[in-house]
């Protein structure tokens, strides 16, 4: 399942905000990134009702998987993951966050990539409780 177009993260001044000020979570597979939302970056954009809403990217390099078709195939594993985290909860803080899977071959290794995930959601408070 894809993510809500409200839910998604677009726009380069988007990313280079993230990446300025964010703070970063490092796994074996992936790296984490969070920064607050800042909802003036996004009043260019005509979607202006989901400001304030949690947004995501996942960006997943060719290192992982030559073949768009595996790339894919994570991104949605990963998505869906976080969209079951999220109904559970309901309760997140509206922060921006990227998701950048390291080179390697762990493709095949769904159990490992979803357990570091769901770990580096949690270290990094990004859920209230």
């Amino acid at each position: 399942m894809a993510l809500p177009k409200a839910m998604r993260l677009k726009g380069h001044r988007t990313f280079a905000h993230v990446h300025k000020n964010s703070v970063k979570y490092y796994g074996k597979l992936m790296t984490l990134k969070i920064a607050r939302s800042n909802p003036q970056i996004l009043i260019s954009h005509k979607n202006t009702e989901n400001l304030n809403n949690l947004k995501i990217a996942i960006a997943i390099s060719k290192k992982v998987s030559k073949k768009a078709i595996e790339r894919n195939k994570i991104r949605r594993i990963l998505q869906d993951c976080l969209l079951k985290i999220i109904s559970k909860n309901n309760n997140h803080k509206p922060y921006w966050l990227i998701v950048n899977l390291k080179g390697g071959d762990f493709c095949n290794d769904e159990i490992k990539l979803l357990e570091e995930f769901r770990y580096l959601i949690f270290k990094s408070g990004l859920l209230n409780d």
